[in-house]
């Protein structure tokens, strides 16, 4: 199944069929068994045509989020380590990501609140006193507000390596600014876990020239999606659950960086494609 949010309403795809749910978001998502309950919903729901509803998410789409604050997890694959000791090495900073790649506990971070969150073909940004961004495309978790892993989307942790290659303590600035993290197009909720061998695609393309792209498995992930979980709902209370992005390895080149109107395309098998172009803030 999956349930896109709207301006004109919640739309549920399921199978060969969609309906327009007059749902509260926050009420509707945040369920023990989320599948089972959204099945039932179905029955008695108002079916609309496909041209309906493709009209719907074509013109009316919003990030599929309520009140849930988006968490992040870092350095949860060997290659974004590697990349974090490279951008940090001239500061000293490298030896801590070795560090966190090997621990018991992971990185969790805050990335952002709703308001601040893009959705697809919405615009992201790039701080303007940073010298090299890139996207970051990241399975992310639905986590209901009892810390049960509910439904996935895709996630963009915009990322300013070089201000955190200047001090790991600077993490928050690269990571947390307007317009910094983009969830869409949908939550996904399937009837089973998602494999572990679902692909994450990742390609960046700019005045219609694809300059970089790559794609790797979920399963290159050294945690399961189940411990970020858990650690995350060890001392916090999430009344309507929250979303939380659990990390890439799929790095531009260290020679590359986002420019303004450069466009990200990131896609996930089974959930969709996350589109968004890349801007300024006050440009």
């Amino acid at each position: 199944m999956h349930l896109y949010k709207t301006t004109k309403g919640i739309v549920l795809k399921s199978h060969d069929k969609s309906f327009l749910l007059d749902d509260n978001w926050d009420d509707l998502v945040n369920q023990q068994h989320l599948y089972r309950h959204l099945q039932e919903i179905a029955r008695s729901a108002k079916a609309v045509t496909e041209s309906e509803s493709d009209d719907l998410i074509g013109h009316y789409l919003l990030p599929p989020i309520g009140s849930q604050e988006v968490w992040a997890a870092g350095v949860t694959y060997l290659k974004s380590r590697d990349a974090r000791m490279e951008e940090s090495k001239d500061s000293g900073g490298a030896d801590c990501y070795q560090k966190v790649y090997e621990a018991e506990r992971p990185e969790l971070f805050f990335k952002a609140l709703p308001h601040r969150v893009v959705g697809h073909g919405g615009k992201v940004n790039i701080r303007k006193d940073s010298t090299w961004n890139v996207p970051e495309p990241e399975l992310t978790l639905y986590i209901n507000s009892s810390g049960s892993i509910q439904a996935y989307t895709i996630g963009n942790d915009m990322s300013s390596r070089s201000i955190e290659g200047e001090n790991p303590l600077y993490l928050p600035q690269a990571k947390m600014y307007e317009r910094s993290a983009a969830v869409g197009p949908c939550l996904y909720i399937p009837e089973k876990p998602i494999s572990l061998e679902t692909v994450i695609h990742l390609k960046i393309k700019r005045k219609n020239k694809i300059m970089f792209e790559a794609e790797t498995p979920v399963s290159r992930m050294k945690r399961s999606l189940t411990e970020l979980a858990g650690y995350l709902f060890r001392e916090f209370d999430f009344a309507t659950g929250c979303l939380l992005m659990t990390g890439t390895c799929l790095v531009p080149p260290n020679d590359f960086t986002l420019q303004e109107d450069d466009v990200v395309e990131i896609s996930i098998d089974g959930i969709g494609t996350l589109i968004n172009s890349i801007s300024v803030k006050g440009k």
